[in-house]
This record gives C-alpha cells, sequence and structure tokens, in this order.
C-alpha cells in the first residue's frame, strides 16, 4: 500500500501525540509500522481491501486483556463478578468512543464521502478506528506493556466514575433488581424517537413505568442511553419516594 510523505509525517505525528514511552517511538519510522497505522486508521468506506477491521478484531482481544490485567493490579480485593461488570465498562463502545475524542483521531481518519456523510455512524468509526489503533500497536510494538502505560491514565478516570456509582451505571439492571425486591412488577420501557437528526443529543424520549404507573422520563441520542437515563431518573425516584404497592 502507498502513503504518500505527507501521510507518513501525519502518522508519525499523531504517534507522538499519544505520548508513548519515548523508547518506542522509534519503531513508528519503520515503514511496516507506519502501514499498520494507517490500515488502522482507514474506514473500510475508503479502502474496500486494506482498513481497520482485521486490526480492530485484534485490538479487542488485546484492550480485554491488558483492562483485565490493570483491573486485577488496580483492585487486588475485588471479587471476579465486579471485576467483569468493571471491566465491561473499560472496554465499552462508549469508553473507546471517549478515547478516540481525547486524542483527536478524527483528524488523521480516512473515511470515504458517503460514510463522511452518515453522522450517525460518526460516533461507532470513531470506537472502532480507536480499537483498531490499540490492535496496530501491538502489532508494531509486539508488547503489551507500553499499550497499557499509554491507556491507564483513561482507565483510572473511567474506573474512578463507574465505582463511585452505587449502581456501577447499570441502572436498569439495578432498577429491576430493586423493583423485585419490593415485590413489584418488572419496569417497562416505552420510547419515541422525536428527531431524526443522528447528532440530537435528545433524539429518543423514552418514559419508564412500574405497575402502570409512569415514574421517570429520560432522553438520548439512541434508544439504550434514552432508556438507561429514563432508569437512572426513576432509581432516583424510589430514594425519596415511595410507590403505591
Amino acid at each position: 500500500m502507498e502513503i504518500s510523505n505527507k501521510r507518513v509525517e501525519e502518522i508519525i505525528n499523531f504517534i507522538k501525540g499519544l505520548n508513548l514511552d519515548l523508547k518506542y517511538q522509534k519503531e513508528f519510522t519503520k515503514r511496516k509500522n507506519i502501514l499498520y497505522i494507517n490500515e488502522s486508521l482507514t474506514h473500510s468506506s475508503a479502502n474496500s481491501e486494506i482498513n481497520y477491521e482485521n486490526l480492530e478484531f485484534l485490538g479487542d482481544a488485546v484492550l480485554r486483556l491488558i483492562a483485565s490485567d490493570f483491573i486485577k493490579n488496580k483492585y487486588p480485593y475485588m471479587q471476579v463478578g465486579e471485576r467483569s461488570e468493571l471491566r465491561s465498562h473499560l472496554v465499552s463502545d462508549q469508553w473507546l468512543e471517549d478515547v478516540g475524542k481525547k486524542i483527536e483521531i478524527e483528524k488523521v481518519l480516512i473515511i470515504g464521502k458517503k460514510a463522511l456523510r452518515d453522522k450517525s455512524a460518526k460516533a461507532t468509526i470513531q470506537a472502532e478506528a480507536t480499537e483498531a489503533l490499540i490492535g496496530a500497536l501491538y502489532e508494531s510494538l509486539t508488547t503489551l506493556e507500553p499499550i497499557k502505560d499509554w491507556l491507564v491514565p483513561f482507565w483510572d478516570e473511567k474506573s474512578k466514575e463507574v465505582l463511585a456509582d452505587p449502581h456501577r451505571k447499570n441502572y436498569k439492571s439495578a432498577l429491576q433488581e430493586f423493583t423485585q425486591s419490593k415485590g413489584l412488577s418488572i419496569p417497562t420501557y416505552k420510547t419515541i424517537e422525536i428527531d431524526k437528526k443522528h447528532d440530537n443529543p435528545k433524539r429518543f424520549f423514552c418514559t419508564v413505568f412500574i405497575k402502570n404507573q409512569s415514574i421517570a422520563e429520560g432522553s438520548g441520542k439512541s434508544m439504550k442511553q434514552a432508556e438507561k437515563n429514563a432508569a437512572s431518573k426513576a432509581l432516583k425516584y424510589f430514594e425519596n419516594n415511595l410507590i403505591d404497592q
């Protein structure tokens, strides 16, 4: 695959911006590693043969392994179930999207015109490319340590946020467990699309019901997010109120 000198310089500067351990920086002057990084930053809409899909698959495995190692060392007394729950947040699409935004991966992505116009795909592409980048870093360096060291600050921030939440961000599960413990009916959700614009953070509107009684409402850019926000508000409602049984 041929890439221009300008693109090579762009990739080298991007890698420098990740603040990987300096002793590994020289690896990204090698052509084969430049090509790995370029591949991880190329969407299938721009190149149907050489794109980030294979590296994304590798990145998923690398990410789960080093996230598990991070949790084991950071929280040695945490139970296995709790570790698994925390890891789900540390490797989630939302977390990958957030990391992608922080490293400004969008600026170096190669995306076809059609996909570029699809605003609804923007978040997904950023998350997938970030995961592919992790795969490309491993393919280039063949060691996990520098990748883990790079990701630890992001994980420190996210794990503190998750662990500070008594419901561990799993609001729908927490709400169902609560209602069942109180002998109430399982929560039901009614979600409607109120805007066709994919980039609207309030595109979907959800109402959560218990025993046919409206308890709380929430909005989100996806049905899943709207339901999660409604469940979160329902839990807060129950902290201060009692529902007739």
